[in-house]
């Protein structure tokens, strides 16, 4: 296991590499979640992601003969980045394998830090199978995602900067991918506050240290909105740090994620990545277990792509009921939209898109289907258009 040793060695030497990023009280997602929210705020690192202290630590631990045979890496995202960017400023040549599926952004936005990228395979631990045999052919450094104590003390030092800004945290709540960040994090928070609580975060499609602390068989799979923490495996040192030190994984739905990144844009004007909004997902789908609680979340990665997240805040939208689709069937006659038009305007409500079939959809030759998206302020004020509509049509929600 590593040490607190390891961890503050780990902040000495990414001391001028790595942002010591600005760690802050959320007053909206404290008054949403009914506990004291500070965020760590490590999207704001130059890659995007808390990536950077991990791959700092352990490249500055190179021996010049491994400087200079070079390093490769196995990665769809984060690692890939701060890989490439820690060794460009180490003056190390890097090569990074990603799958082929990886989106053309990631694999551009690696190559402009620098580093040689190889896609091959369809999945992640293909990639990886590669990267090794790269590595052991031409004698390169392979840099583990996680399953690395110098990645892990690396990662550690986020929670050493988060307690000593603010002291008062009685929680942590960490999302775990491979495991890298929560033994990291864990590690520190219990040496430097014994009694601090330290929870691990997964998404359902991806549970596999909550499944194997509980002595179950691994099964993962599917899609997920949190793809930087959509791990097949977690490692085996984060895997033994997790047991020794007992800590709790809370599973939370796809949901929770979704939701957890609207809440972060609305109430905190914030953009993180599904993987960076996990922790805050555990308290939004556990709200029990940290109500009143001063909790530590690590906004660890801001690097959603920019449809995904239209998608997630439109898709919030509907959940909350401030975007509602209403389908009717109409008399097609001269002033009946004119009429469906003013009873939503009178109520406050905003027509956003109309659909007026008169071939396809109506069972009547005198009649018309209409569909019309309109947003509302909230769920109430949803219902009260409806009803405005409903004095006077047959109305159906869809």
């Amino acid at each position: 296991m590593i040490s607190i040793a390891d961890v503050r060695a780990a902040a000495v030497r990414i001391a001028g590499r790595v942002m010591r990023t600005p760690a802050i009280v959320s007053d909206g997602l404290s008054r949403a979640t009914g506990a004291r929210i500070v965020l760590k705020l490590d999207s704001l690192q130059a890659t995007g992601a808390f990536k950077e202290r991990g791959a700092a630590n352990r490249l500055a631990l190179l021996s010049p003969a491994e400087r200079a045979a070079g390093v490769i890496a196995m990665s769809a995202g984060n690692h890939a980045q701060a890989v490439a960017r820690h060794a460009r400023l180490l003056g190390i040549a890097a090569t990074i394998v990603m799958p082929r599926f990886t989106p053309a952004t990631k694999v551009t936005r690696t190559q402009a830090w620098g580093a040689e990228v190889v896609l091959f395979g369809d999945t992640l631990a293909e990639a990886a199978a590669h990267a090794h045999e790269r590595a052991a052919a031409e004698g390169m450094v392979f840099i583990h995602p996680y399953d690395d104590p110098a990645v892990m003390a690396g990662q550690g030092t986020l929670a050493l900067e988060l307690l000593e800004d603010h002291p008062g945290i009685d929680t942590l709540v960490i999302p775990v991918g491979g495991g890298g960040l929560l033994a990291g994090c864990a590690v520190a928070a219990r040496a430097v506050k014994p009694g601090i609580a330290v929870f691990g975060v997964e998404v359902e499609s991806y549970a596999p240290l909550a499944q194997r602390l509980a002595g179950q068989p691994v099964s993962v799979g599917g899609a997920t909105i949190a793809e930087g923490i959509a791990v097949r495996d977690i490692g085996e040192r984060p895997f033994a740090v997790a047991r020794d030190l007992g800590l709790e994984v809370l599973v939370v739905p796809e949901v929770a994620v979704e939701q957890a990144i609207a809440l972060l844009v609305e109430g905190a004007k914030l953009v993180a990545e599904g993987a960076g909004a996990a922790g805050l997902a555990a308290l939004l789908a556990f709200p029990e277990r940290f109500a009143g609680r001063t909790v530590g979340i690590p906004l660890c990665g801001g690097n959603i792509d920019s449809r995904a997240l239209a998608n997630v805040l439109q898709r919030n939208l509907l959940r909350d009921g401030r975007i509602l689709r209403f389908a009717m069937e109409i008399p097609d006659r001269p002033g009946v939209l004119a009429d469906i038009a003013a009873r939503i305007g009178n109520e406050g409500g905003n027509i956003i898109e109309v659909i007026h079939q008169r071939l396809f959809s109506s069972p009547s030759v005198q009649d018309a289907r209409l569909e019309v998206v309109v947003e509302a302020r909230d769920a109430t004020h949803g219902a009260a258009i409806a009803a405005a509509l409903e004095a006077a049509y047959i109305v159906r929600r869809v």
